[in-house]
């Protein structure tokens, strides 16, 4: 291979290299270092072109090494080839990259005479760019950056400045070895100066420990088993079992999967699909005790002439004593091809379907919403995929006690369910709300309003936990108050700062 292209190969390299930083590897370090790596390449790079190419490079090598488990969803599509998944991983990643490129072209246009103006840059840009790739196409905000340092002290900044602005700092992290490696230390010190400071940004304070009682269920039913004909009786078994099993005095919330009763717990259609979705929500209710609630996935179907299904809803319904219909939220946030299939009339032609069972395609609800549990306060909720959307996730007129995020991680392979918790962990930290996920396989979790896993049960384990619901903060964060406007500031700022720079660095040059 020439000389001339081996910094692709090498911005390729460190992108693959940096993935390992995420869950489940968690090797947070290698994260900054491909940044300050990636800032090298970029100072090395002659043009324009050459820096969007060695941005989308490291981009592309990141996602398709990170977003593995993609490939993993496939294979629970029979009519689907198992090979499929993995041109699915490199076409989103093709796609994913362009954001890392649009960065690294900012970085490089107004940093290139100067390193800490590249530095600058490229943090702030990327944090823009990490934001823009939540909500452009529908969206995919999965794996920002801050991410990898969820087991780490920085996940409180998360609180001030969101995940973004944390994003914006784990690359300055790698910036600030880039300049030491070129002995800038004149721009080190004061981007190490930066980086110690946040170490003593304040932790939310906890409103008082309620001590209300709650119980997780992880029933481990695979995703080969949990649409199979035949197996909601003994999925509906297993629920009862592990939500009776030592029953704990006093009242509780119980707590279970993202679409945990797969048959309909809603049918507006006439009888007897009305009957049968009685059924399920009588049988869930049942397990509820005096002065319980029951918190569920189920399915929702709609009809507008009582015979056909005009639509469906993924729903979480919560039941209170007597089987009484509390409330349900309707997921906002759908995954497209496992919720919906975009261009249905075109792609169902030539074969292609959703990766979930089903040929009617869910509709969206309305948004975050909160709904009151008098005696234990207000839940709001995300379901499953909604949770990586920062700023996106409570009501903020009516401000919830708790989230509950019921997901569905068993088609996710080994790295997307560590990857899903890791970022639930931010959008408790964020918003100073404890997270409750509950999954089918793994990995359910109390989170607590810090970010901090308080509870938790392994991947592919069957069982429960009872605990204590974890208070919310005191007051709402600033990230809570303010949302994304403040990281979003912070990146705009960084990159004000590096152009000024840069343009020193090139009248220096110039005279």
């Amino acid at each position: 291979m020439k000389f001339a292209r081996s910094p692709f190969l090498l911005a390729f390299v460190a992108g693959a290299v940096s993935a390992f930083a995420f869950q489940p590897v968690g090797l947070w370090p290698l994260m900054p270092l491909a940044f300050a790596a990636l800032c090298e390449l970029l100072t090395r790079t002659r043009s324009l072109k050459g820096a969007l190419a060695t941005g989308w490079l490291f981009g592309l090598g990141q996602f398709v090494i990170g977003l593995n488990w993609i490939a993993t969803a496939f294979t629970y599509q029979a009519a689907m080839p198992a090979w499929l998944g993995w041109i699915a991983v490199v076409l989103l990643s093709l796609y994913l990259a362009v954001y890392p490129m649009l960065a690294a072209g900012i970085a490089w246009t107004f940093g290139r005479h100067r390193p800490i103006a590249m530095v600058l840059g490229l943090a702030g840009a990327w944090a823009i760019a990490e934001w823009l790739r939540a909500g452009i196409f529908t969206g995919f905000a999965w794996n920002p950056v801050a991410a990898t340092f969820d087991n780490t002290h920085l996940l409180n900044a998360t609180a001030t400045v969101g995940t973004y602005g944390l994003s914006a700092i784990v690359v300055l992290a790698g910036g600030l070895i880039f300049l030491l490696v070129r002995r800038d230390r004149r721009s080190a010190g004061g981007v190490a100066v930066a980086l110690l400071l946040l170490h003593f940004l304040p932790r939310a304070e906890l409103a008082a420990d309620s001590g209300l009682a709650i119980r997780v269920v992880q029933p481990n039913i695979g995703q080969q088993d949990k649409w199979r004909p035949g197996y909601s009786e003994i999925a509906a078994q297993r629920l009862a079992q592990l939500s009776m099993e030592q029953r704990p005095d006093g009242p509780r919330l119980l707590f279970w999967p993202e679409a945990a009763v797969t048959n309909p717990m809603l049918d507006e259609r006439s009888q007897p699909y009305g009957a049968y979705a009685d059924f399920e929500r009588a049988r869930a209710a049942s397990l509820v005790g005096p002065g319980d609630y029951l918190l569920t996935g189920g399915i929702a179907l709609f009809s507008k002439d009582k015979i056909a299904v005009s639509g469906a809803a993924n729903s979480v319904f919560v039941f209170g004593q007597g089987g009484r219909l509390v409330g349900r939220y309707d997921k906002a946030h759908l995954v497209p091809y496992g919720e919906y299939l975009p261009m249905r009339p075109l792609l169902s032609t030539i074969g292609l379907s959703r990766l979930a069972p089903g040929d009617v395609d869910f509709l969206p609800g309305p948004g975050p919403r909160t709904i009151e549990l008098p005696g234990w306060g207000k839940v709001g909720f995300q379901l499953c995929y909604e949770i990586i959307f920062s700023g996106q996730v409570v009501d903020r007129r009516n401000r919830p006690d708790f989230i509950f995020n019921p997901s569905n991680d068993a088609w996710f392979g080994a790295w997307g369910p560590p990857q899903h918790l890791a970022q639930a962990r931010l959008r408790a930290a964020e918003e100073g709300i404890p997270v409750i996920r509950s999954t089918p396989t793994g990995i359910s979790a109390v989170i607590d309003a810090h970010g901090q896993v308080v509870q938790s049960l392994p991947w592919r384990t069957a069982g429960y936990f009872d605990g204590t619901l974890p208070p919310p903060a005191a007051k709402p964060t600033l990230f809570a108050r303010f949302g994304n406007v403040l990281p979003l500031g912070i990146g705009f700022l960084l990159v004000i700062a590096a152009i000024a720079l840069g343009r020193t660095g090139r009248y220096r040059r110039n005279t």
